[in-house]
C-alpha cells in the first residue's frame, strides 16, 4: 500500500518562503515520477511542478523561477521549495506519485495522492 504524507504548509506573508515535504512509502520510490498539485477554493486542481526518475523537472508558468522541486531517493522524499510567495499561491498542496518514471502535468498520470497541506499567503 503506497502512502504519501505531506508536511510543511502554513500561514505566511507575501514574499516569504516555505518548503513542503512529502514522504512516500510502499514501493520503490526512485522508479516513479513525483508531482505537486494545488487546489484553491472553488477552483480545479492544477499542476505545480514535477520531477522524473532521472531528476528532470518541469514547472507551471505561474511558479517558474519561484518554486523548485527536488527529490531525495535515499529518504523517499520529494520537496517543493516555494520562494517569493504570493496571495494567489494560497491553496491546498498535494503530493502525487506517478504511474511510471516520466512526469506529466495531468492528474490522471498519478495514481497515488497525499492528503494535502494548506498553504495560506496573506497580503
Amino acid at each position: 500500500q503506497v502512502q504519501l504524507v505531506e508536511s510543511g504548509g502554513g500561514l505566511v506573508q507575501a514574499g516569504a518562503s516555505l518548503r513542503l515535504s512529502c514522504v512516500a512509502s510502499g514501493r520503490t520510490f526512485n522508479n516513479y515520477a513525483m508531482g505537486w498539485f494545488r487546489q484553491a477554493p472553488g477552483k480545479e486542481r492544477e499542476f505545480v511542478a514535477a520531477i522524473n526518475w532521472i531528476v528532470n523537472t518541469y514547472y507551471a508558468d505561474s511558479v517558474k523561477g519561484r518554486f523548485s522541486i527536488s527529490r531525495d531517493n535515499a529518504k523517499n522524499t520529494v520537496y517543493l521549495q516555494m520562494n517569493s510567495l504570493k496571495p494567489e499561491d494560497t491553496a491546498i498542496y498535494y503530493c502525487a506519485q506517478g504511474r511510471g518514471p516520466s512526469w506529466t502535468i495531468h492528474p490522471a498520470g498519478y495514481n497515488y495522492w497525499g492528503q494535502g497541506t494548506q498553504v495560506t499567503v496573506s497580503s
